[in-house]
């Protein structure tokens, strides 16, 4: 593990790597009103405001522009992966899912802002503070869901599939599973349990998109993480403190996408940069996070695992 978060990390979602939900809110409110056709979240501002910091409040609003605190990268990248995952969920209950597990759930709203078909149970899986806090907001909000929304409150990091049982999961169902912006976040250990686990709980049929990360190449790491650094001090020098580098787990981990091949999904991926150039989206640039070299994968479980 080379990264110094503590596994007690209780995700505040106004610091911490709770913060980055945020982080990610706020691109989505920016993209949002850049973009309609790519990417439509109405409750990502006001889910913003709702957590009260008054800069990503600023910036989720418009009264503050993103100049090089929020790169057009990370704004188009807000917009290519919300098309991404929400293709995924429509494919998924056109193909007849009608059960949904979205992990990491964050200040995701697809549970609000989706047309699911009659019968959807969406089950949201974060830790329990992040999902009390975004129930009452988009209660107070007015904001009713759009499927049967079910909560399972426990950190990933963990044995999690007992919560996500006991809110009512059925792992004889076909299922399609989302893990939007999470490995990462993960250490490798745990990201290898989270995958075992999901395939354990997904009967045939089931469907799975998330992200697949090369992994560094020599002298790399130190790179990303002064890139980070960097970013990270862009957004002190705005009074909002953050360790990009610290919240993320750097170095190698198994990938993703040949990790799941060889629990017996069947995968397709596309890179950011081919998904940009799908949307419409300019090119990236000095993309010294390799940002551009990431797959998002979508995929099928023919065949039962258990």
């Amino acid at each position: 593990m080379s990264s110094s978060r503590s596994d007690a990390d209780a995700r505040d979602l106004a610091a911490g790597v709770g913060a980055t939900a945020t982080m990610a809110a706020t691109a989505r409110a920016i993209a949002t009103r850049e973009d309609r056709a790519l990417i439509d979240d109405p409750f990502a501002e006001p889910l913003v405001r709702a957590v009260g910091v008054d800069l990503l409040t600023r910036l989720a609003s418009g009264a503050q522009a993103p100049d090089d605190l929020v790169g057009q990268m990370w704004i188009d990248g807000a917009k290519a992966r919300t098309k991404f995952y929400d293709e995924f969920f429509r494919a998924a209950t056109d193909a007849g899912s009608r059960q949904v597990v979205i992990l990491a759930s964050g200040l995701d709203s697809r549970a609000y802002r989706l047309p699911w078909p009659a019968g959807t149970v969406v089950y949201e899986v974060d830790q329990p503070r992040v999902l009390e806090f975004k129930t009452r907001a988009l209660a107070e909000l007015g904001a009713a869901p759009t499927a049967d929304r079910r909560t399972a409150a426990v950190d990933l990091r963990e044995e999690w599939s007992a919560a996500l049982r006991a809110a009512g999961f059925d792992p004889t169902r076909p299922t399609a599973w989302s893990a939007e912006g999470l490995l990462g976040y993960l250490p490798p250990a745990a990201q290898d349990r989270l995958l075992d686990t999901v395939t354990e709980l997904s009967a045939p049929g089931s469907r799975l998109a998330t992200e697949s990360r090369p992994n560094p190449r020599p002298g790399e790491e130190e790179t990303t993480r002064r890139r980070l650094d960097r970013i990270s001090e862009q957004w002190r020098g705005q009074n909002f403190d953050t360790d990009m580098a610290r919240l993320r787990y750097l170095g190698a981990r198994n990938e993703a996408a040949p990790y799941l091949l060889g629990l017996g999904w069947t995968l397709r991926g596309i890179s950011v940069r081919d998904l940009f150039a799908a949307n419409g989206l300019p090119p990236l640039t000095d993309d010294d996070l390799r940002m551009g070299d990431l797959l998002h994968i979508s995929g099928i479980l023919e065949k039962s695992a258990r």
